[in-house]
């Protein structure tokens, strides 16, 4: 189960990485204006990874 947690883990950390990179890349200034965005963007990422670690366990605890 702890490997399945990892992945979970994993996989949200590179996909929030990914899109912090691709930020600022087609405008400019875009950076500047959505910092209220990749707040909100994060909040998204946390609870998918939080929600998807709760409900891998609760599956494997029923199971």
């Amino acid at each position: 189960m702890i490997v399945y947690i990892m992945l979970i883990l994993i996989i949200g950390i590179i996909s929030f990485v990914l899109t912090y990179r691709e930020l600022g890349r087609s405008d400019p200034n875009y950076r500047e204006k959505s910092r209220s965005h990749l707040k909100f963007l994060s909040m998204i990422y946390l609870v998918a990874i939080i929600g998807s670690v709760i409900a891998l366990v609760t599956y494997m605890s029923v199971a």
